[in-house]
């Protein structure tokens, strides 16, 4: 599983959203490294485990032939609080680490696989995925 070394700050405060100010990606939007790219079409939050087992299906997939690359890291945290816990009492311990996701992020890509293959693995790497995802080719 993905996480940071060593963090500034253990808990981080709840980050602002404005709910009429589109989010979209600026950085990261195209495939740069491979031929086949994975991605996002929704704003959202994708956890270490959650890359893990896209990566797993990746490398099944492209084994010593090809080459993967993920594009993204988790790096901030997500606290919980345990169950049956009152009210109050400050914020809850680390539970574990996410990468925020804007639309238009490339999350991961494959190269060594031909078109047809690499779509159908991009596929069933997506439905892992809490966001909705889509297959994109080098431009």
């Amino acid at each position: 599983m993905l996480f940071p070394k060593k963090v500034k700050h253990r808990k981080w405060h709840r980050l602002r959203k404005n709910p009429k100010k589109k989010q979209v990606a600026t950085r990261g939007t195209t495939v740069a490294f491979g031929s086949f790219g994975l991605r996002s079409e929704q704003v959202g939050e994708i956890s270490s485990n959650q890359i893990e087992s896209v990566r797993k299906v990746l490398t099944r997939a492209v084994q010593k032939s090809g080459k993967l690359w993920i594009r993204i890291f988790p790096d901030k945290p997500i606290t919980q609080k345990p169950p049956e816990v009152t009210m109050g009492s400050g914020k809850g311990d680390p539970k574990g680490y996410v990468a925020e996701i804007k639309p238009g992020r490339v999350l991961f890509e494959i190269d060594g696989l031909p078109e047809k293959e690499a779509r159908n693995v991009l596929r069933k790497a997506a439905s892992k995925l809490p966001i909705k995802a889509k297959c994109v080719a080098r431009e």
